[in-house]
């Protein structure tokens, strides 16, 4: 009598792998392609539910030219940096800005193009000065906006 070949694949009810083992058959055929594969087909419910932001452009990246950093120090950190100077010009030294985090021992006087309220009443109160070089007020805000936006003197005249 003749012997029955066996079949290649019986009904594995109950087997997660068919009897392909771990690795599923060849490459990354278990887990249905490496990486990204498949996105757009097979596992597309899976992209949808779990990353639903993953294709378009997302946000907007502002133009390095027009980015300008603030160097900033604070009010805690003159003495160190400056031991036993009575005025210190903030701008020569490379700093933007003054803020107002730290506590001030000493009475100093300093130069720099912008500072914070909190910082100036700090250093105040010990008895110093804050001289602010580029301070600007509402007129000066009011004449750079038109200016943004195209405007001068002689087009709000004819307008």
């Amino acid at each position: 009598m003749i012997e029955v070949a066996k079949q290649k694949t019986k009904k594995f009810r109950g087997s997660a792998t068919h009897g392909r083992g771990k690795k599923g058959g060849r490459g990354a055929g278990l887990r249905g392609g490496r990486g990204n594969a498949g996105l757009l087909k097979h596992k597309w419910m899976h992209m949808i539910k779990y990353m639903p932001n993953h294709f378009g452009r997302h946000g907007f990246k502002r133009p390095q030219s027009i980015v300008k950093k603030v160097k900033t120090v604070n009010v805690g950190q003159l003495e160190a940096l400056f031991p036993g100077k009575n005025a210190v010009d903030l701008e020569k030294e490379g700093f933007d800005k003054l803020l107002g985090g730290g506590s001030l021992n000493s009475k100093l006087k300093i130069k720099v193009g912008s500072a914070s309220e909190k910082a100036i009443k700090k250093v105040e109160a010990k008895g110093g000065e804050v001289i602010l070089l580029h301070e600007k007020t509402k007129e000066d805000v009011d004449v750079d906006s038109r200016e943004e936006k195209g405007l001068n003197e002689e087009t709000l005249k004819n307008s």
